[in-house]
């Protein structure tokens, strides 16, 4: 009998797609969790990553994880609700790196629950502005210079609160539904110049606000709620990024892929 694969979240680092070496990368909302680990993971694959997001020192530690394994990587402050902030970090981006051949777009969040009765529609525009609204500002900065060059991806992120109704604000699962509906009617626009954009919704990401929040039996309780058992790990979606982005899903666009352990299926 052969050895299986391993399998899970430790094994998602190990992802290995060739093709990724060489290439320049944008992942916004960068700082930690999710970003962090698809901007570790496309290093780990031999792409020169700028890691991008508003607080400076969580930047520098995920700089310093990538350059510790002797990766590429620089890190830029910017506000991805801020235009003036998105093309600053476009222009910095070809003059350090070059050329952008993939763009996570993954800055956003503010998933925190909101009954709809008390909804603000201070927060109702914040959260738009944070999820969909940056997504549009990121695509929109570095979209022109991709179809000059015929080549790209583009990969969003959504949220399973966008597939199903969930325990976010009303806010959040719309701003989450638009990256979605954005991204497709996107990928059909830029196909034709040889680009390709996709989305990723997770379900439940373990991360130090969870832990904070909730002690180890309800995380532990709320884990095997999920078909398979657990709560998803950064690695985990980081791992569904590297597969987008690579030419392994050449033929792939303007798909939504649910990284949800089992909890969507659509």
């Amino acid at each position: 009998m052969t050895d299986r694969p391993a399998t899970g979240p430790a094994a998602a680092t190990g992802a290995r797609y060739p093709d990724l070496a060489g290439a320049v990368a944008v992942v916004t909302g960068g700082s930690r969790g999710i970003g962090a680990a698809t901007a570790q993971a496309l290093a780990a694959n031999g792409a020169a990553v700028a890691v991008v997001g508003r607080d400076r020192a969580a930047l520098q530690a995920t700089v310093a994880a990538i350059t510790a394994r002797a990766g590429h990587a620089i890190g830029v402050v910017a506000d991805c609700t801020v235009e003036a902030d998105l093309n600053a970090l476009r222009d910095q981006v070809a003059e350090q790196l070059g050329p952008v051949d993939v763009l996570a777009a993954f800055a956003g969040g503010a998933g925190t629950p909101v009954p709809t009765v008390t909804e603000t529609a201070a927060h109702w525009r914040t959260v738009i502005d944070g999820d969909l609204t940056a997504t549009f500002l990121t695509v929109s900065a570095f979209l022109p210079n991709m179809i000059a060059h015929h080549q790209g991806v583009i990969i969003t992120m959504s949220s399973a609160a966008a597939r199903q109704p969930a325990q976010s604000s009303a806010a959040y699962a719309a701003a989450k539904a638009g990256v979605i509906t954005f991204t497709r009617h996107l990928a059909a626009e830029v196909a034709e110049h040889g680009i390709r954009a996709n989305c990723l919704a997770p379900s439940a990401v373990e991360n130090n606000t969870m832990r904070a929040r909730m002690p180890p039996d309800r995380l532990a309780n709320l884990g095997a709620s999920f078909p398979l058992g657990r709560l998803g790990q950064p690695n985990d979606i980081a791992a569904a990024a590297l597969f987008l982005a690579s030419c392994a899903s050449s033929w792939i666009t303007g798909v939504t892929l649910d990284v949800a352990g089992g909890k969507i299926m659509i």
